[in-house]
């Protein structure tokens, strides 16, 4: 019997790619990243870069595309998990939190310091998360009076703009920190600050 000899998987480009392009926003702030620059750090030429990508833009919607999926699919699972609205809106809040904490250079994209000087068309689709993320805490908010018979002392929608406009924050001052101010720290505690009267 002769043995045969396993493959090794072949390692996937795109995803490389958008590793290395994820990892070069992390240790390069404040610098713009070329894909002179992505394709010396792969190992690729120029051309074997936009055989993956059409264009440098396309790479950062890829990481935006991961962004989306990894946030809004753990949303999906709380969502499942979890019935209590102010529970649902922790939870939301901290895994965006910790997601930023873990992934610096794809906060920089949040935080729009990775996106200066980029196609405009990314700073939209930044844009077209955070409001869809609003939207999410907004529909949380407005059930809690349907599941729970309770309501807030502000309006639904000033209450998830208030969310929003909290986990931004966090994530900016995170990037301008130069990844020091972690995102999550005291987190709990100002939660609790934040829903005191809720």
């Amino acid at each position: 019997m002769v043995a045969t000899q396993s493959k090794s998987p072949k390692p996937n480009r795109k995803h490389q790619i958008l590793e290395s392009l994820a990892l070069m926003l992390q240790n390069c702030p404040g610098q713009r990243i070329t894909t002179a620059k992505l394709a010396a750090e792969v190992g690729f030429s120029e051309a074997a870069l936009y055989r993956h990508f059409p264009s440098k833009a396309r790479m950062f919607e890829g990481l935006i595309d991961f962004i989306e999926e990894s946030i809004f699919s753990r949303i999906n699972l709380i969502l499942t998990d979890h019935k209590e609205a102010l529970v649902r809106c922790h939870h939301i809040l901290h895994v965006l939190l910790v997601f930023s904490e873990r992934n610096p250079g794809m906060c920089r994209i949040l935080a729009g310091d990775a996106l200066m000087g980029e196609n405009e068309r990314l700073r939209g689709r930044v844009h077209q998360f955070f409001e869809k993320l609003e939207s999410q805490f907004k529909q949380v908010l407005r059930e809690r009076k349907l599941r729970e018979g309770k309501t807030f002392s502000i309006n639904e929608a000033a209450l998830a703009n208030l969310l929003v406009s909290f986990a931004e924050g966090k994530m900016s001052q995170y990037v301008r920190s130069g990844y020091t101010k972690k995102p999550s720290s005291d987190f709990n505690e100002q939660w609790q600050f934040l829903m005191a009267d809720k």
